[in-house]
């Protein structure tokens, strides 16, 4: 999974791209949570995402949980179908600001 920051004051963009898996999730913890410690707004561009595993899944919801713990707002945006569908089956889209 390749992730691209852009920054702009106080609001930080992840454009990520691949697979969010096993391997890939801790780089993606990595990149979210520095960010939900300085940002007021951090905006995940899942345009590349092809594929979220239980890993990647669960790096969202604790950076949602952290998220909200720090007055921060996270948002999803371009999500694909296939994306959303697994967001649908397990729920997530109840508990992830998706647009």
């Amino acid at each position: 999974m390749n992730i691209n920051k852009t920054q702009d004051g106080n609001r930080t963009i992840l454009t990520l791209s691949g697979r969010l898996d096993t391997t890939t999730a801790p780089k993606l913890q990595e990149a979210l949570f520095p960010e939900l410690e300085e940002a007021k707004y951090v905006k995940l561009d899942f345009a590349g995402i092809t594929y979220v595993s239980s890993a990647g899944l669960r790096v969202l919801l604790v950076g949602e949980k952290t998220a909200k713990a720090k007055d921060v707002k996270m948002v999803l945006v371009n999500v694909s179908q296939e994306i959303m569908e697994i967001f649908e089956m397990t729920g997530f889209t109840e508990m992830l600001s998706i647009e």
